[in-house]
């Protein structure tokens, strides 16, 4: 008697472990599918979008969508320290695809007064040259021209794909990795996976929206990108 309730027991035990573990695999399947589904609804945006300033900002209303929509539905999500006044990451190198720098150039000729544009400009060229004495990109710490004296971005709305996958769980060891000495330079912040993902999905889409164009696809420094297409006199085409 004793062995057929135990017999019954494992029945029942190796039951809802089998049936679980099948659950989980085929939650794991529709995970990994999402970030590709994701890509082809942005691509096929992106391709009827006028131009490719029109497509960095589709880009990145679909992907602060996705985003959000991911943070509300998946539980458990990793801690997010990030917040407004926090601006340790503003102080790293940002490259941009394609579009975004002309998106951006477009909302600070139309929101910036003259004389703050002047500024700005000045900025740029300051940042310009820290960056260029940097060996390397990951060596790179000037202040963003955009961070106002408040420690906010100036451009928040329109802020680059970069800066807005940059999630971590300390915001101490953001200014540790930032502001510290060589060795703690070297410390790196984990991201959210998800998030993170989703806006390299969205940076990769743009490169390729951009060469069907027959625009170079390739990332820019997001600071000499910004002051070439802001500087007075210069004519340039979307980048």
């Amino acid at each position: 008697m004793v062995m057929v309730k135990l017999d019954d027991a494992i029945d029942r035990i190796t039951s809802d472990i089998s049936q679980t573990g099948a659950l989980t695999a085929e939650a794991s399947r529709r995970y990994e599918e999402m970030f590709p589904g994701f890509r082809a609804e942005l691509a096929r945006v992106l391709e009827q979008a006028p131009t490719i300033s029109d497509a960095a900002q589709a880009a990145m209303m679909l992907v602060d969508t996705a985003s959000r929509t991911l943070r509300d539905s998946f539980p458990h999500q990793p801690h997010c320290d990030c917040r407004d006044g926090c601006s340790a990451c503003c102080h790293l190198f940002v490259a941009v695809p394609p579009g975004v720098t002309s998106l951006i150039a477009e909302h600070i000729r139309k929101t910036f007064p003259p004389d703050e544009q002047q500024a700005l400009l000045e900025r740029l060229g300051q940042a310009a040259r820290i960056i260029e004495q940097a060996k390397t990109t990951s060596e790179v710490r000037a202040r963003c021209p955009l961070l106002g004296t408040d420690e906010r971005c100036t451009i928040y709305d329109v802020r680059p794909l970069t800066c807005r996958a940059f999630t971590s769980s300390s915001a101490p060891r953001c200014h540790t990795m930032v502001f510290g000495d060589e060795d703690q330079r070297k410390d790196r912040i984990d991201q959210n996976p998800g998030h993170f993902r989703l806006h390299l999905e969205a940076t990769e889409a743009l490169q390729d929206a951009a060469r069907a164009r027959g625009l170079d696809g390739r990332q820019k420094g997001f600071v000499h990108a910004l002051l070439d297409r802001l500087a007075p006199s210069q004519d340039r085409a979307a980048d």
